[in-house]
């Protein structure tokens, strides 16, 4: 059951962190609010009543389940999870950005399908910066070599990076690897992004918004902060 008033609370105060994790830098921060497993009803309170323009779906059966419920007039919806190249023409005319783009394989599939709707799919490459085995993201290393293949493609736009960070005991461990990534972000990716006036760097969760937006994040995806601990059937 959500709690409504408690959800317009949850955002307020998410609101006044990310100002003071700004530190009085002046730049836009984007709240994304990740919405796996929260019915469209409770997602469309939060874009209706409470001005959130970006929700996040990780999963590609979810968001077909939901796409008609939802008032997307008023906001824009990302595909924040691993995507399957299989899955991509379910999903590329209803998106407005693609986070998770880690293989080559993968942005060529969406430059197939993007080009079928005779659209451009603005994405996002995809670190992995803790090299974590169990999870999806190209390694630091290879950022350049991805970038410039997707410059490569008609259909799709590269607009910025985004990564998860591995999971820390202390919120101050978030730092290194935030810190890590925005210096990717500026030292590689920035000179790779044409036509970009503002470079995207999706980084920061319920657990760690405040650390990489401090550390240089402009988007954050945060579930659970906003609607509560979620419940996985």
């Amino acid at each position: 059951m959500y709690n409504y008033e408690e959800i317009a609370a949850n955002v307020e105060e998410i609101r006044k962190k990310m100002q003071t994790s700004l530190g009085g830098a002046n730049r836009q921060v984007t709240l994304l609010a990740a919405t796996k497993t929260v019915p469209p009803e409770v997602i469309n309170y939060a874009i209706d009543s409470l001005g959130i323009t970006d929700i996040g779906e990780n999963r590609v059966q979810e968001l077909l389940d939901k796409y008609d419920a939802l008032h997307l007039d008023n906001a824009r919806l990302h595909f924040i999870g691993s995507l399957q190249t299989n899955k991509v023409k379910y999903i590329v005319d209803k998106v407005c950005m693609i986070h998770s783009v880690d293989s080559e394989k993968l942005a060529l599939e969406i430059d197939r399908q993007a080009r079928k709707h005779g659209i451009i799919m603005d994405v996002l490459i995809e670190v992995n910066i803790g090299r974590e085995e169990n999870k999806g993201g190209v390694m630091p290393e290879d950022v350049e070599a991805l970038a410039d293949k997707i410059n490569e493609l008609d259909g799709l736009r590269l607009c910025g990076m985004m990564t998860i960070a591995p999971k820390c005991g202390e919120k101050s461990e978030y730092f290194k690897y935030f810190d890590k990534t925005y210096q990717i972000f500026i030292d590689i990716l920035q000179k790779k992004l044409h036509n970009i006036n503002i470079p995207v760097l999706s980084m920061g969760m319920s657990d760690s918004y405040e650390e990489a937006i401090a550390c240089g994040s402009n988007m954050i995806r945060v579930g659970s902060s906003i609607f509560g601990a979620r419940s996985y059937s």
